[in-house]
């Protein structure tokens, strides 16, 4: 059960119901995960979901690389709902199931794309130590500009403030889900280093 009330549609503010009806309305389809929480600030909420949407949808990153910033991110947070939503987004956009399986177990993942495992390590660098070696800001440069560096790091940045969301208020999987993540006894979780397959 959440901390936060979660208004239904009936229940919410026109200026709510307003915000509702146009997430509804977008790529998202449905009002899940923060937004239920977020609803309680309108104003803030219509900010977050059109921000979300260009972070999720619109990034010149491919839609596979973006959602495996985003299951990284939901993992060092062990944050369910988002690592429930955006695994299987990562799987279904080509990312292979053997490394989300890793991921969640909190092993190290095994990539055959080096793009894939670029992204990871990016990700990993700054989730843990709020930087990233230049060497790998160089990479991610080259291989996608600036503008990629950009929204790559906006992408996991966005996702941390997601992770924390769900995480305070307690949002709850759908019901009959099961947690997919086991949680650290303390702190975030570790994020080991990637391995690149051998594919010669």
């Amino acid at each position: 059960m959440a901390r936060i009330p979660l208004p239904s549609p009936e229940e919410m503010s026109p200026e709510q119901r307003r915000v509702y009806d146009g997430v509804v309305a977008g790529p998202r389809g449905q009002m899940i995960g923060p937004l239920r929480a977020v609803i309680h600030s309108p104003e803030l909420a219509q900010r977050w979901s059109h921000l979300g949407e260009f972070l999720r949808y619109g990034t010149c990153l491919p839609k596979r690389l973006n959602e495996l910033a985003i299951v990284v991110t939901g993992r060092r947070w062990s944050s369910q709902v988002e690592w429930w939503v955006h695994a299987r987004a990562a799987a279904e956009a080509g990312i292979a199931q053997s490394a989300l399986d890793a991921m969640a177990r909190g092993e190290a993942p095994i990539f055959t794309d080096p793009d894939e495992a670029l992204v990871y390590e990016f990700t990993r660098a700054l989730q843990l130590g709020g930087q990233v070696p230049t060497p790998i800001y160089d990479a991610v440069c080259e291989r996608w500009g600036a503008r990629g560096a950009v929204e790559l790091t906006a992408v996991i940045g966005y996702y941390t403030m997601v992770s924390m969301t769900l995480n305070v208020h307690e949002i709850p999987l759908p019901e009959g889900v099961p947690a997919p993540l086991q949680p650290p006894e303390h702190g975030l979780a570790p994020l080991p280093p990637a391995r690149v397959a051998d594919t010669v």
